[in-house]
């Protein structure tokens, strides 16, 4: 099964306990305890880019070990949809960005054969989009029917308090000290989207760690140039 050998690695900060919750805690304590138990129906997760959904997907991953996979479909979608095949092996199977292969025959008839053979196997099925199933754009009308049975959980876009906490949260994760100056510089002197702002936060660790500096307002409108 050479679709299980992909060399799809997990984002190392990507864990549950990096994941600033900000509205969405029913859907983090059911992932969570879907984790321990191993029993579930599986999930649909939806909401805006950047709001987490990829996070969750790896940070449930990263929980289960092997005995779990997750494909970034937004990144796969260019290859054959056999890569699909035998996936039901595994007891958790994530697929990110599932959207992304909407509208493409030969994906949705994989995905329908895929769902079926996980039912089958009494594997679990997370999947991420953009939208509610009703609007994932889905033309095979069995595929559909299938996957809006999955319960669908809608990740909350973060206000800018939430930013600043799931900022800061992110830091000292990472062994950084992010003061509230800081973290609000950054927020009002950056993209708003948390994907840049951790992005930006990649970069001044790195920064900091050569410089041996904190995470100052001073340090950081040298690093930004703002």
């Amino acid at each position: 099964m050479s679709q299980l050998a992909l060399p799809l690695r997990l984002e190392d900060h990507a864990v549950f306990a990096s994941f600033w919750p900000a509205g969405n805690e029913s859907l983090v304590a059911f992932l969570i305890d879907l984790a321990a138990t191993g029993r579930g129906p599986g999930c649909w997760l939806w909401g805006r880019a950047a709001t987490g959904k990829s996070h969750l997907l790896q940070a449930l991953c990263e929980r289960l070990g092997d005995q779990s996979i997750y494909l970034p479909m937004q990144d796969l979608q260019a290859t054959s949809p056999e890569i699909l095949d035998g996936l039901a092996s595994r007891e958790f199977i994530c697929l990110d960005d599932i959207h992304a292969v909407a509208k493409q025959p030969q994906w949705e008839a994989a995905l329908f054969h895929l769902y079926n053979s996980v039912s089958d196997a009494k594997s679990v099925l997370i999947v991420s989009a953009d939208s509610a199933p009703r609007d994932s754009g889905f033309e095979l009308p069995d595929l559909k029917s299938r996957l809006s049975l999955l319960p669908a959980f809608h990740l909350r876009t973060m206000s800018e308090a939430d930013r600043q906490k799931a900022l800061q949260l992110r830091a000292s994760h990472r062994g950084l000290e992010l003061p509230n100056e800081t973290a609000r510089y950054l927020i009002t002197r950056s993209k708003r989207d948390m994907a840049s702002l951790y992005a930006l936060l990649d970069k001044l660790d790195a920064e900091a760690l050569v410089a041996k500096r904190r995470l100052t307002v001073p340090f950081v409108k040298g690093v930004i140039g703002a």
